[in-house]
C-alpha cells in the first residue's frame, strides 16, 4: 500500500531522484528518462480514455488495465535489480502481462479488413490519441533498449512496450469504424 502523505519532499531540488533502491541519480538519466516516457505513456492513455469510457467499453477496460499495467512497468524501471538486500520484493512486469496484451490484440485485430496502405494518424478523437500514444509508447521502448546494454532490464519489460504500441496501432483501426474510417498514406499524393 502506497501512502502519500506531503506531495513534496524537497530532496529533487539538487536535480537528482531516489531509484527503488535508495540511489540516487540525475533527473537525465537515461533510466529515469526511460520510466519518465512510461509515465507520459499512461497521461496519453488517460487522454484516450476520455473518448472510451463511454463509447467503447471493450477497449476502454483494456486501457484501464494498461494504465494498471504502466505504473508496474514505471516501478520495474525504478527498481534496478540488485543483489542488495531491499527488504522487499521489487514489482516486475510479467509475460502473463505481455500474453493478455496479445490477447486484447488478437481480439480487436479479428474484426479489422487487412491494411493495404499505411495509415496516417487520425479519423476519430480516439484513433488520434491512440497514434499518440502509439509514438510516446515507441520512444520509451527505445530508451529501454538503449538502457539495456549498460543496465540489466527485465526483458519481459520491453516485451510489453513492444505489444503495447501494437495495441495502440489495433485499437486506433478499431475505433475508426473497425478501419472503415482510417486516413490512409497516398505514397507521392502531393508531388
Amino acid at each position: 500500500m502506497v501512502v502519500l502523505n506531503k506531495i513534496y519532499t524537497k530532496t529533487g531540488d539538487d536535480g537528482t531522484t531516489a531509484l527503488g533502491t535508495g540511489e540516487r541519480r540525475p533527473k537525465n538519466d537515461l533510466r529515469i528518462d526511460a520510466y519518465g516516457t512510461v509515465d507520459e505513456t499512461n497521461a496519453v492513455v488517460g487522454l484516450v480514455r476520455l473518448h472510451t469510457s463511454g463509447s467503447a467499453p471493450e477497449v476502454d477496460l483494456v486501457l484501464g488495465r494498461i494504465q494498471n499495467d504502466l505504473f508496474d512497468l514505471g516501478a520495474d524501471l525504478a527498481t534496478p535489480e540488485t543483489d542488495q538486500d531491499l527488504g522487499y520484493e521489487p514489482l516486475r512486469i510479467t509475460d502473463s502481462q505481455v500474453t493478455a496484451l496479445e490477447t486484447a490484440i488478437d481480439d480487436l485485430n479479428s474484426e479489422l479488413t487487412p491494411l493495404r496502405s499505411f495509415v496516417l494518424p487520425g479519423g476519430s478523437g480516439a484513433s488520434a490519441h491512440l497514434h499518440l500514444a502509439r509514438t510516446v509508447s515507441r520512444r520509451a521502448e527505445r530508451l529501454m533498449v538503449e538502457l539495456a546494454p549498460n543496465e540489466k532490464i527485465n526483458p519481459a519489460a520491453i516485451r510489453y512496450m513492444n505489444r503495447l504500441s501494437d495495441y495502440f496501432f489495433v485499437a486506433s483501426r478499431f475505433l475508426n469504424e473497425k478501419g472503415e474510417q482510417d486516413v490512409l498514406w497516398v505514397p507521392g499524393q502531393n508531388r
